[in-house]
């Protein structure tokens, strides 16, 4: 499928470091395997889906039929942007997540994201927020951006708390089938 067909294959946004592009089906096969190579040690779970808890090949399967169904639920009241990541040498990272509900009329984006182990702890997790975060204030003209994450995940917290997010109140929600507190963060 080409650009002409689906604009936002031209979707990218460029940092010193990195740059986000739209997630193709050959980046979501490229994803997919990335994410079974590991994202998180096996007895963490930092998703709201423990997605990650299917074992391959049935985990690259789900990936890729999840980019599939965003992409094919996209309206302009509705949509959920899958971003691959890139680093600068044209290694695959992971994937920035924007997702938004009644966007024209609230103007808020949510944005989720992971990148492989073997990339974590190189500042990278933080680039490749502020990337979004300029795609949603300046590319995109939205007035708020949120994010969340569970109460222990210290990496995405340490993330969100080094931007001028605003936090906002917890809420209990279930994880792995147990109640478990989730953090919520707002930036304007």
């Amino acid at each position: 499928m080409t650009a002409a067909i689906w604009p936002l294959f031209d979707l990218h946004v460029s940092t010193p470091r990195l740059s986000l592009r739209y997630v193709t089906d050959d980046l979501a096969g490229e994803l997919a395997d990335l994410a079974a190579q590991g994202i998180h040690a096996p007895e963490t779970m930092p998703f709201s889906e423990p997605w990650t808890d299917v074992p391959p090949p049935a985990l690259q399967r789900d990936a890729v039929r999840y980019f599939w169904r965003c992409r094919a639920d996209t309206t302009t009241e509705r949509w959920t942007l899958n971003l691959a990541a890139h680093h600068r040498d044209g290694t695959l990272l992971g994937v920035c997540t924007l997702s938004a509900e009644h966007f024209p009329t609230t103007r808020t984006v949510t944005t989720g994201s992971w990148i492989g182990r073997r990339f974590q702890g190189r500042g990278l997790g933080r680039e490749m927020r502020q990337a979004a975060l300029h795609l949603i204030f300046a590319g995109l003209t939205g007035d708020t951006a949120s994010t969340r994450a569970w109460h222990d995940n210290v990496a995405s917290l340490r993330v969100t708390r080094s931007l001028p997010y605003t936090e906002q109140r917890s809420v209990r929600e279930i994880r792995r089938d147990r109640p478990d507190t989730m953090l919520a963060f707002t930036m304007d």
